[in-house]
């Protein structure tokens, strides 16, 4: 007798579900006890991939609660891939229509930062523009010149002081989180993504970007965000992140 596949994962996941009937082991008796403990190790080898996957998240809440939540999820959202990167696509969302955890509205933001950290370490490998080619075109064309960004490059948006509680909880002597939003870009201009605080205007700057917009286009969007506004610092960044990977002017391709 054969086992439905979707029978035997949502059994796999859940304790609380018997084992499947017609499901033998090997010699061809029923699995019982054996797939207990198969259901077991596979419950807890998945669940510490996802508090390996979301460290932060996993310290704020505790092993033990994190444990029990990973459950939860893996419940709701079982794999959908062999491939453990994408392991946990879902997790921040998952916590933000959790009602426990609403007293703790950054947790999903700050899950959100963790996941496009690992998302930029896994991304393509792309060559920047030559130092030399963005110092030959002058202040007027480069403001007409539309930029193309590193496959690397996140941009992660929050109400909430995100890369002030990552750090805090990533780095020995890092200062205590500040209560502001936080607009953090993930660069990776060698092997490990690093993420910045963007300034007012920022993250504006780069979603125009991002969306095919000139630099002088994008630049105005930072300043319709704060009068403040001043590209070269992020413009800066993001050549030092080795983030810009292509250079045009309108009409031109890349």
């Amino acid at each position: 007798m054969t086992v439905p596949q979707d029978l035997f994962a949502a059994a796999l996941l859940d304790p609380a579900r018997p084992v499947p009937e017609g499901l033998t082991d090997g010699a061809g008796r029923a699995a019982g006890r054996r797939f207990d403990v198969y259901r077991n190790n596979v419950v807890v080898s998945l669940s510490e991939a996802l508090a390996t996957g979301f460290p932060v998240i996993a310290r704020l809440l505790g092993p033990q609660n994190m444990a029990g939540l990973a459950r939860l999820y893996l419940r709701a959202h079982p794999p959908t891939s062999r491939l453990m990167i994408h392991h946990g696509t879902d997790f921040p969302a998952f916590l933000a229509g959790m009602p426990q955890l609403a007293h703790l509205g950054y947790l999903p933001d700050v899950a959100r930062l963790e996941l496009a950290l690992r998302r930029s370490y896994h991304a393509a490998d792309a060559a920047p523009v030559a130092a030399e080619r963005l110092a030959g075109v002058g202040p007027e064309r480069l403001l007409a010149c539309r930029l193309g960004l590193a496959p690397a490059l996140r941009l992660v948006r929050s109400d909430w002081p995100i890369f002030d509680i990552w750090r805090f909880n990533t780095e020995n002597g890092a200062p205590k989180p500040r209560h502001e939003a936080q607009d953090v870009l993930i660069l990776r201009p060698e092997f490990d993504p690093e993420p910045h605080v963007l300034p007012p205007g920022g993250a504006e700057f780069v979603a125009a970007l991002q969306a095919g917009q000139t630099l002088g286009a994008a630049g105005d969007a930072g300043l319709a965000a704060d009068p403040a506004f001043d590209l070269a610092a992020p413009l800066a960044l993001l050549i030092q992140g080795a983030a810009v990977i292509s250079l045009a002017e309108e009409g031109q391709d890349r």
